[in-house]
């Protein structure tokens, strides 16, 4: 027996186990945290990668549908090869029995198909019979009719295989079938659920295993319709109809089509007859568009405006019927479109060549009275959208009597009183053609702004309609007198009024932007036009800054008024400066007072845009003026002095100080062109001027403000006469100007040194430094050449063993003078 220890012993026993139970959880608690780390960096230690699941890129329903086709189409091309290669090789009884057994054969299948619901396999199965039939229709005409016409035989085929493929696919299928299991793919298309139930069967509402509910093929209706788009063409070819017989054809063919596609209940046969009826409708839309534009008289412009009218109750037919509110809006639009067609057609043959678009536009205007409330809204929005295609496409004709209007008396720039032209037209043509046949473009033009102006009511769109109504009635106005030939003064005449009216018009209306752009427009329209004859320039370049200047007075037409009336007075008096004869220096005093009026009414006015846009417009005057005088540098100088004056009346107000600059840059310009006139060549003569006015600036801003450095108050004086007289006293051999240079630039370092100021006493400096090297240049060089060759690098090398000896010493000797300058303003 083991003996019990004593319980200390035990004791101190159970404490060891327990230390070493303790080292070694510590040791796997250690591993375990290792290899957590371990697997967390490498996932793919944690498990073999598993390849994702492969998908089939194909279903079975769609393999199903390819392996169908595809057997259709060989099995279809096999029955035309043997129907072309191999006929000759049976008798006649044989030929019939071999295609009338393959054509029933495949026509009766489907109907075993479907009571199996293979639907699938039953629709390429009739696919290959409707295409044995068109074959039995060709075979029958090469056996037994060869002799027929082949276009009429054609248009009686095509008529009895429709009306039989219509038959056969609304009678084949309509039944119920016995039970039975089918493919995967037929339970998707015969409701079939996937443990073999059927859906319910519509008679008995009862849930039967294995019942097939009625099926019908769909293939069979649509191919009739495709088949019913030729009988009635190929009919009129065949009788040998006229292009207005054929253009009917295609027309009825198409009316046909459209009450199908409203009509029938099946998707497909829809999509299929919307197709031709678009196709074929179209079609005879343009052949009746081609007859009607082609049309020699009225007699064949009414027979093609019979058949446009034939077509475009089709589409107002089709619209008003239609279910879709685009597909409704889109055809009556349509419809609008040729019905405007047919009708300008007839008169086209019956008016004048210059009336065929103002006949079309009456047509299209006379659409807006078929917009009533008892019509569909889609309709309605598709008659109105019609009749806006119309009057938008005459204001593009139109176009280009407006801008030759607009853009032609820019050419009498070049022609500047070279007499005025006899018409208002021969003012507008001297550079670019007049359009033919545009006598009646205005009236186009007046017709479409007044439908603007009474047919438009929605109140979203009344202030869109007024401002297009605006424009047309403006365009109207520019181009009347050129159209009607009118005088020239009478077109002079036309304009004027048509500014003031804009003019007056901007007053009364809010916001009147497009009025005060469209009166600016032909404001300088006018003034290009009067350029022709002297005394029509100056009449109405008084007249516009007239008008304009009674137009700035009324509240928010200032800023347009005020500067264009001070731009046509300055226009004013420089057209009174060459009718007086004198030369552009000395026009430039007339226009002169265009920037002193400005200054005197900016100075007025309490409006701060206005304000500005006088300022900016005296300034740009006072510019012509400067220009004017480029030529003669002494009137050059008197205008830069005037302005300089004009500016200085500007800067006393309190607003406008800082033209004060402007004012001194002018006078000095002004003192610097004299001095060149006068043959000055000393630049002490041209920086002086403007040296001392910057000092005495500078003095002012440090007693307002001794914050600011020196750099800024004397800097900008001191530089502009001592570096200039720098320049000059190092290329002039006389002593006096370094002597009187050098004493400046002491006097001015000694003043920096008292005041402790750094500009003055580094730019004094500096000067004074370079001013000494330029005196002592001549010996330095003498001096230079007396030394024999090794001098030169022997003091070299001495002055870098100095500088690097002494090189600390002149680190902190560097230090100081910068600390010494830094304490300085």
């Amino acid at each position: 027996m083991t003996p019990i220890p004593p319980p200390a012993e035990e004791l101190r026993l159970l404490d060891a186990e327990l230390r070493q139970l303790d080292a070694r959880r510590a040791v796997l608690l250690h591993r375990r945290a290792w290899l957590v780390h371990l697997l967390q960096s490498r996932p793919a230690l944690t498990a073999p990668p598993v390849p994702p699941a492969r998908r089939p890129e194909a279903t079975a329903p769609g393999v199903q549908n390819v392996l169908l086709i595809l057997g259709g189409i060989l099995l279809t091309v096999a029955a035309i090869a043997f129907t072309l290669v191999s006929w000759g090789h049976l008798g006649i009884v044989g030929r019939s029995a071999v295609l009338g057994a393959v054509t029933l054969a495949a026509l009766g299948s489907p109907v075993l198909l479907l009571r199996r619901g293979l639907r699938s396999t039953a629709e390429s199965l009739a696919g290959l019979g409707l295409v044995l039939t068109v074959l039995d229709a060709y075979a029958l005409h090469t056996v037994a009719l060869p002799d027929t016409d082949g276009v009429g035989y054609a248009a009686l085929a095509s008529a009895t295989l429709a009306a039989g493929w219509a038959a056969y696919g609304l009678t084949i299928g309509a039944w119920r079938g016995a039970p039975g299991r089918q493919e995967s793919g037929d339970r998707r298309m015969t409701g079939e659920s996937p443990s073999g139930d059927r859906a319910p069967d519509p008679a008995s509402g009862a849930v039967r295993r294995g019942a097939v509910p009625g099926l019908r093929l769909r293939l069979p209706v649509p191919a009739s319709v495709v088949a019913a788009q030729f009988p009635l063409v190929l009919w009129a070819a065949a009788v040998g109809a006229g292009a207005h017989a054929i253009t009917a054809a295609l027309l009825v063919t198409a009316a046909f089509d459209a009450v199908v596609a409203l009509r029938a209940p099946s998707t497909a046969v829809r999509v299929v007859a919307a197709v031709g009826a678009f196709g074929l409708g179209g079609w005879g839309t343009f052949a009746g568009c081609y007859l009607s534009w082609s049309a020699a008289g009225p007699g064949d412009a009414t027979r093609a405006a019979a058949l446009l009218l034939l077509a475009a109750s089709i589409a107002l037919s089709a619209a008003w019927a239609a279910a879709r509110p685009g597909v409704a809006t889109g055809t009556a639009a349509a419809g609008g479109l040729i019905t405007v067609v047919a009708f300008g057609g007839v008169l086209r043959t019956v008016l004048p060549g210059e009336w065929t678009v103002p006949g079309h536009l009456v047509c299209g205007l006379a659409l807006l009275a078929a917009v009533r409330p008892g019509l569909p809204e889609s309709v309605r929005r598709g008659i109105a959208a019609a009749s806006g295609a119309v009057q938008a496409l005459a204001v593009v004709w139109a176009l280009p009597v407006v801008v030759v209007s607009l853009v032609g008396p820019l050419a009498r720039v070049g022609t500047v009183w070279s007499g005025a032209p006899a018409t208002a037209r021969d003012a507008v043509t001297s550079a670019l053609p007049w359009p033919s046949d545009a006598l009646t473009a205005p009236l186009v033009l007046g017709l479409v702004a007044a439908v603007l102006v009474v047919a438009v009511r929605s109140a979203a769109w009344r202030p869109r309609a007024l401002a297009g109504a605006l424009v047309l009635a403006w365009s109207t106005a520019l181009s009347l007198p050129a159209a009607l030939e009118l005088p020239y003064v009478a077109g002079l005449f036309v304009h004027v009024l048509t500014t003031a009216a804009l003019l007056v018009l901007a007053r009364r209306t809010r916001p009147p932007v497009i009025s005060v752009v469209l009166a600016l427009v032909t404001s300088v329209d006018l003034a290009f036009l009067a350029l022709a004859s002297e005394t029509a320039t100056l009449i109405v370049f008084a007249a516009l800054a007239a008008l304009f200047a009674v137009t700035a007075r009324e509240p928010g037409l200032g800023p347009v008024g005020a500067p264009a009336a001070l731009g046509y007075l300055a226009a004013s008096a420089c057209a009174a400066g060459a009718s007086l004869g004198w030369q552009p220096q000395h026009t430039a005093l007339l226009v002169l007072a265009v920037p002193a009026l400005a200054a005197l009414i900016a100075a007025r006015l309490g409006d701060v845009p206005t304000t500005v846009s006088v300022e900016i417009t005296g300034a740009v005057a006072a510019v012509l003026a400067v220009a004017l005088t480029v030529t003669d540098p002494p009137m050059l100088a008197t205008v830069l002095a005037l302005c300089g004056v004009v500016a200085a009346g500007t800067a006393v107000r309190e607003d406008r100080r800082s033209v004060g600059y402007a004012a001194a840059a002018l006078f000095v310009l002004a003192a610097w062109v004299r001095l060149a006139a006068w043959d000055v060549t000393s630049p002490e003569a041209y920086t002086l001027p403007v040296t001392v006015p910057a000092l005495l600036v500078g003095v002012y801003r440090r007693r307002e403000d001794p914050a600011v450095s020196s750099w800024t108050a004397y800097a900008p004086g001191l530089s502009a006469s001592l570096f200039p007289s720098l320049l000059a006293a190092w290329a002039d051999p006389q002593a006096l100007r370094p002597l009187v240079l050098g004493a400046a630039a002491l006097a001015v370092t000694l003043l920096g040194a008292r005041h402790r100021l750094q500009a003055p006493l580094l730019l004094g400096g500096a000067v004074l430094t370079l001013d000494a090297l330029h005196e002592l240049a001549p010996y330095i060089v003498q001096m230079v050449d007396a030394l024999p060759r090794w001098v030169a690098p022997a003091l070299a090398g001495v002055l870098l063993l100095a500088l690097g000896a002494t090189y600390e010493q002149r680190i902190r000797d560097a230090r100081r003078v910068r600390d010494v300058l830094g304490r300085m303003d």
